[in-house]
């Protein structure tokens, strides 16, 4: 089989800037109380008029371009999000049309582990050669399904799009050495947005409890993150007998920097190998992973030859990682 490699980068975040100095104002918060607990300083907000599938073709575009390839060129898209422009149909569809592409387009639900996901799918139809560009896409309009007067949740999110361009690697050394998913369906209740489907259709009730948005028990979500994504990046380092010195770049999911630094801890890998941008962006869910790497990317941080090690966890609970040799 042929191995896949990312040619491609791209990334978007809406002007608007929420720091915690405004939420301050909007909740009983502060900066302090915010920065303590989860590293993170500011959020970046959509406009009024602007969607998902716009943020997403501004990442498609960048990535497209790094790749070197058109619209044209994509045999797939793949986007991974829980707040696309309807419930129906896909946002990859939207996405499809503003590109300007014509290919199958699909949208997958895994939460802030949706782009992990993504990429995991793509890199099997590349193997498989049953495709040769594939665009995946992390992607959330989260401002629109929070609850702005519930500060365990509404301080923690932000809006970004973030793009991988996925093609067959020319050498077997390099590219995706192997991906690592994850479901436990035990714990669906611990992150929620309960409303809406098919057990509390929306209606003026749910409405008023504020079903349709989201919901998380955070000490559970903190437990079961720490546990899971030690444990995946350990699974993906023991699959090509790599040790934790092998490893140049972890790239997180920006969730909590406390869940990073718990982690980090278990794995006995220095925190100087994180990429980090939580403090400028908060949990943009599945976006968080591609913005992170495009980032690294494009600062000639990740290079050529680099072990990369990538990991996200969320609602499901569905968590995953990714071993890369860039």
């Amino acid at each position: 089989m042929k191995s896949s490699r990312i040619i491609g980068t791209g990334s978007y975040a809406p002007e608007k800037i929420l720091t915690n100095e405004d939420l301050s104002k909007l909740v009983d918060t502060s900066d302090e109380w915010i920065t303590s607990r989860t590293g993170i300083k500011q959020r970046h907000i959509a406009r009024e008029d602007e969607q998902t599938s716009d943020m997403a073709a501004e990442a498609s575009k960048k990535a497209l371009e790094m790749a070197g390839l058109t619209a044209s060129d994509l045999d797939m898209i793949i986007v991974g999000t829980i707040s696309g422009d309807m419930p129906m149909p896909a946002c990859a569809a939207f996405v499809q049309a503003k590109l300007g592409a014509k290919c199958p387009a699909f949208d997958i639900s895994a939460a802030c582990a949706g782009s992990l996901f993504g990429l995991s799918i793509a890199d099997q139809f590349i193997k498989t050669n049953a495709a040769k560009n594939i665009l995946v896409l992390g992607v959330e309009l989260l401002s629109r399904i929070l609850n702005w007067e519930d500060r365990n949740t509404c301080v923690l999110f932000g809006d970004a799009a973030g793009a991988f361009i996925l093609a067959p690697s020319e050498k077997e050394s390099r590219g995706i050495l192997s991906t690592h998913i994850h479901t436990d369906g035990d714990y669906t209740n611990i992150l929620t947005i309960p409303g809406g489907g098919s057990i509390s259709p929306m209606n003026e009730e749910t409405l008023e409890k504020k079903l349709n948005f989201v919901h998380m028990n955070g000490r559970e979500v903190y437990k079961f993150a720490v546990r899971s994504l030690t444990s995946v990046i350990k699974e993906g380092l023991d699959a090509h007998g790599f040790e934790k010195e092998d490893v140049d770049h972890v790239v997180p999911h920006q969730a909590n920097i406390r869940i990073v630094d718990a982690v980090l801890k278990n794995l006995k890998i220095p925190k100087e190998k994180t990429v980090l941008n939580i403090d400028r962006y908060g949990n943009t869910s599945s976006a968080s992973v591609p913005v992170t790497l495009d980032e690294a990317v494009r600062s000639g941080r990740i290079k050529e030859g680099d072990l990369v090690a990538m990991m996200a966890i969320g609602a499901g609970m569905s968590w995953g990682s990714a071993m890369i040799r860039w």
